[in-house]
């Protein structure tokens, strides 16, 4: 152990050699905080925040909503995905900036707030909504609402759930849209284009209580396959075939016209620059790239910068890191790894979120992860002290945005505002 110290402090120790292997020394990534993060700090202290909160700057959000709805050809239309942005307050805004009426929704919960706050909507299910759900939704509406119920799109994935869509229809007296699910590649259930599907339309067009609203297609596993050999061109103009297939099937049973005009739902945030024109799709759908969480740091939505954030108080920091009952160890992994110099321990944890300032802060995967008092380590140049708050990204927004209550508004230097979040929910 002591001659593994001292090899590991070897006047700029780059490497250990040994059997053919090569063991690259951490290189210190701690340094400055960034004037960004201290302003937004300041912004969080003087509004009196000292809880985990997650911070939307308005100014950032507002920069991609512009830059989605500039990329939008002429008569393509916009769905705002409601699990992603899950907040009525946020999606308000949303809607304002980007003058749509359309929001993607994806649980009973999201669905009765929507209903109630935004009755002039046209709201798609994003998933199946089980049957039983949707005729809870029926007994639960407010008269005042009932109009709401009219632009609702139900997601019908299977004949069976056609037929259970009919009969609520009979049961509570209503005319119902029917939105239905096409497999174009992600393989996650729907119709695919053939005799499954012609009897679906059929059934569809004969039933007095079904109304036929159109189709929705996700692919957002084409930028998940390789450029290598063409295989993700090949990928998305597969599952542009495979819509274009459903467009001709339905044109066949309602019309070419009738179709064109009917809601042709595709994309997400992965996938909605793909779409420069309206061939195949007339809207797409888009959340998580208006708040850009580390997932979808990809090459196609660089134009788009992160707006969302979590800050979280420091609780305790430490000159030096030690480890329960490993203390022994501490002094050769100090040497070894200068990013494992200091501790601290901040207010809550264990969120699917990377820290991004102070820089070169990580977790400690000895330690193990906590939601009370997460440990991160950091390097001699870690300068943040108790009461001050670390930064992170979360990973998506559609969950981790539920955990910290309101959302603290950002803009201009300043919190100017709280936004409720939905129930939490699947």
């Amino acid at each position: 152990m002591a001659d593994l110290s001292r090899r590991a402090v070897i006047a700029g120790g780059a490497a250990l050699t040994g059997a053919g292997l090569m063991i690259t020394k951490p290189r210190d990534k701690s340094g400055p905080r960034a004037a960004y993060f201290l302003t937004m700090q300041k912004a969080l202290i003087d509004a009196g925040i000292a809880t985990p909160t997650l911070v939307i700057d308005r100014e950032k959000l507002n920069a991609n909503i512009d830059v989605l709805t500039k990329h939008l050809p002429a008569g393509m239309g916009y769905r705002i995905v409601a699990k992603s942005l899950p907040s009525s307050d946020l999606i308000a805004h949303i809607r304002a900036r980007s003058g749509s009426d359309r929001l993607m929704t994806f649980n009973l919960q999201m669905l009765e707030e929507l209903s109630a706050k935004m009755p002039e909507a046209d709201q798609l299910l994003g998933k199946p909504l089980p049957v039983a759900a949707a005729r809870r939704y029926f007994e639960r509406l407010p008269a005042a609402n009932a109009a709401a119920a009219d632009r609702v799109q139900w997601l019908v994935d299977t004949p069976r759930r056609l037929a259970q869509y009919s009969a609520l229809a009979k049961t509570v007296g209503r005319r119902l849209r029917v939105n239905v699910e096409l497999d174009v590649g992600l393989h996650r259930g729907g119709f695919v284009a053939g005799a499954a599907l012609g009897e679906t339309l059929a059934a569809i067009k004969a039933d007095p209580s079904l109304t036929f609203a159109g189709f929705m297609g996700y692919e957002p596993h084409v930028p998940a396959l390789p450029k290598a050999f063409g295989w993700r061109e090949r990928g998305l103009h597969a599952a542009w075939r495979a819509y274009q297939a459903a467009l001709e099937q339905a044109a066949e049973r309602f019309g070419g016209e009738t179709v064109s005009s009917l809601c042709r739902n595709a994309a997400g945030s992965p996938t909605y620059r793909y779409y420069e024109t309206t061939e195949i799709a007339n809207e797409i759908s888009a959340g998580s790239c208006l708040v850009k969480p580390t997932h979808f740091d990809t090459e196609l939505l660089k134009p788009h910068q992160p707006a969302g954030f979590i800050a979280t108080p420091v609780i305790k920091a430490m000159d030096k890191t030690r480890m329960p009952g490993l203390e022994f160890a501490d002094g050769v992994k100090r040497a070894w790894d200068p990013n494992y110099q200091r501790t601290i321990f901040i207010y809550g944890g264990n969120w699917l979120a990377d820290p991004v300032d102070p820089p070169g802060l990580s977790y400690n995967k000895t330690f193990g992860r906590s939601s009370n008092q997460e440990m991160l380590n950091g390097g001699r140049d870690l300068s943040v002290r108790p009461d001050e708050f670390v930064f992170f990204r979360p990973h998506q927004s559609e969950a981790v945005f539920l955990q910290f209550g309101d959302i603290a508004v950002y803009e201009d230097g300043a919190i100017v505002g709280r936004w409720p979040v939905f129930p939490a929910s699947a």
